[in-house]
């Protein structure tokens, strides 16, 4: 199979889908890989190293996308990148398609195979794809967080974790999952006073005990939720529903009876955000402020730190397209259940149902088109 890394056009996006080492892989699978020149620079890897290890360094995007067989990248295309995907071609990253009409359009209309890195799903519920950036956007919450609280860049002068004689900052993380305990970890490193918010209490009794009881633990519902964000200085989104459109868990009304120079990062802002002030920021301007909030929504969040970030998605995604890529998609996902999941769009159709429900589009079950 020729396998295409295009260089990544989002908004200060860094990231790289594959490295010199998942390369090599391919290679000595037999496969061709095209990589776009300097599409691994900002996660630190030359062009020189791809070379080495056997891939064919071309000039475009359009001499990835032309060639390729299958599209392997970090984010979901752009409007500028519409154009360039084939009907058959693979797709194979992070999608969001909840949360992008357009882009959920676009694959139909062109026949693309779209596999969602974030919809990948195993037997025990566990999303393999998503984890290590959830893991990564979750720890840098906090220290976004933190920085932002700092009275020089917009927020009410607040020390993370205090000092003695003064209390630590209110830390409320909305979401116990794998991006809330990642945030908690961090903040109560940083000495935070740090509540998490969920509605599954027996994932709460989980968290209790992995922590120590240094964190609090609160049952979700809308009078405990609005509480809670009242007092919170610093209030983390980490809400997740695999796949879907991310519920608004957090009103208007709650986020304006929060104090002035407080701070909201919305780590679910790529399935369209929990938190109902919340709309997608860039690394370039990555906040605003509504009633005195300082609001961090950054869709891209792990962009800043690409190095871990690629190392850490290549880890993971890299079996699978090897998979892929060795099979083909379609004897590929009748073997693996949970690469299957992966499937948002398929033969024109939406296979993945919260998509379809997201956009009151026809859904179609993936067994019936591959009967």
């Amino acid at each position: 199979m020729i396998v295409g890394v295009p260089k990544e056009v989002k908004d200060s996006e860094s990231r790289v889908s594959t490295t010199p080492g998942g390369v090599s892989e391919y290679v000595g699978q037999g496969h061709e890989v095209l990589v776009e020149r300097g599409a691994g620079r900002g996660s630190g890897f030359a062009d020189e190293e791809y070379e080495r290890a056997g891939a064919r360094l071309v000039t475009g995007p359009a001499d990835v996308y032309g060639r390729a067989e299958m599209i392997v990248k970090v984010k979901e295309p752009i409007a500028q990148e519409y154009d360039l995907l084939r009907p058959g071609q693979i797709l194979f990253t992070y999608l969001h398609l909840a949360n992008d009409e357009p882009l959920t359009r676009v694959l139909m209309e062109r026949g693309v195979e779209a596999v969602a890195y974030e919809t990948v799903q195993l037997d025990n519920g566990m999303l393999p794809l998503l984890t290590p950036m959830s893991e990564v956007a979750g720890r840098m919450s906090a220290q976004i967080g933190a920085h932002y609280l700092e009275k020089t860049h917009g927020g009410g002068g607040l020390l993370l974790g205090g000092v003695p004689g003064v209390p630590a900052a209110n830390v409320v993380v909305i979401g116990g999952g794998m991006v809330g305990a990642n945030a908690a970890k961090i903040a109560l490193g940083m000495g935070a006073n740090v509540t998490i918010v969920d509605i599954n209490v027996e994932r709460l009794r989980v968290l209790e005990t992995e922590f120590g009881g240094r964190l609090h633990t609160l049952a979700s519902n809308r009078e405990n939720v609005a509480r809670v964000v009242r007092d919170a200085d610093l209030l983390i989104g980490a809400v997740l529903i695999a796949g879907a459109k991310a519920p608004k868990l957090v009103s208007e009304p709650m986020v304006r009876s929060m104090r002035p120079g407080s701070v909201a990062v919305d780590v679910a802002i790529d399935q369209g955000g929990c938190i109902a002030t919340s709309h997608p920021t860039a690394h370039t301007h990555p906040t605003f402020e509504i009633d005195g909030v300082v609001h961090y929504c950054v869709t891209n969040m792990p962009g800043a730190v690409p190095r871990t970030s690629t190392l850490a998605l290549s880890n993971v995604t890299l079996p699978y397209a090897l998979q892929i890529s060795r099979l083909g998609l379609t004897e590929a996902i009748r073997r693996d259940r949970a690469l299957a999941k992966g499937v948002n769009v398929y033969e024109g159709r939406i296979t993945y149902p919260a998509v379809a429900e997201a956009f009151g589009l026809e859904y179609t079950p993936l067994e019936r088109l591959l009967a």
